[in-house]
């Protein structure tokens, strides 16, 4: 049995201590040894005495300009490995795509999906926990650092759901590979997911329509009558 030491430690920054006791409930069940703050003077001290694994901090903190705590916890963390997570209202892209820029390692938008959350940090945690950093995938110049939980396209930071990261990691570890969408859903969703088929062909267009700004919509390739592969367009 893992002991509160061994356990991934967890804090949680949020004005609203009640509204994500879920989720400190479901990441102390996974394992995690989790603590909840709803000041920021409280959630630096906390980081100074003992950084955590991980940080998942409410973006939308009263009075509390959101580049004055970050950057107040990385002074405390003062060169320790801790991964940030921000915790935001605010969902469109640009919004996302700063959370990314200011260092932290994913952004989920409020109201979210215990699962899905849940996952993310684990998804998260999982390199920290067996000592190295998988090297990043990368096609011409769209490179996937699961790492840092980041997607780059010629520089350029790109915002991805959850699922949307794990679909486009599982396609290019397997580039030329065709996949139908049972198989897809197994390896995405998990075996036990209650989607259907439909699911992939949506977030597949999602993740298209995502990569055609830089122009990489065209290496999610469509083979007709059975599913989809990763590659360079023909």
């Amino acid at each position: 049995m893992q002991s509160p030491d061994d356990a991934a430690q967890i804090l949680i920054l949020d004005r609203d201590i009640a509204a994500v006791e879920p989720l400190r409930q479901r990441l102390a069940e996974a394992g995690h040894a989790v603590r909840a703050v709803a000041e920021p003077g409280a959630a630096v001290a906390a980081v100074a005495e003992r950084p955590p694994r991980l940080a998942i901090v409410d973006w939308n903190l009263r009075g509390t300009p959101a580049l004055e705590l970050l950057d107040g916890l990385r002074r405390a963390r003062a060169g320790r490995q801790m991964r940030l997570v921000i915790l935001s209202a605010l969902g469109d892209e640009q919004d996302v795509v700063m959370g990314l820029n200011l260092g932290a390692d994913d952004y989920i938008v409020k109201p979210y999906s215990l699962r899905e959350a849940v996952a993310r940090v684990g998804a998260i945690l999982r390199p920290l926990a067996q000592g190295t950093r998988p090297a990043p995938l990368a096609c011409d110049e769209l490179v996937l650092d699961a790492g840092s939980n980041r997607v780059t396209a010629r520089g350029r930071t790109i915002a991805l759901r959850s699922v949307e990261f794990r679909l486009l990691e599982f396609l290019m570890l397997h580039p030329g590979q065709a996949f139908n969408r049972a198989q897809l859903l197994k390896q995405v969703w998990g075996e036990h997911s209650d989607v259907d088929e439909r699911t992939v062909d949506v977030n597949v267009q999602r993740l298209r329509k995502i990569l055609s700004e830089p122009g990489y919509e065209a290496y999610i390739q469509t083979v007709r009558g059975f599913g989809y592969r990763f590659g360079h367009p023909p």
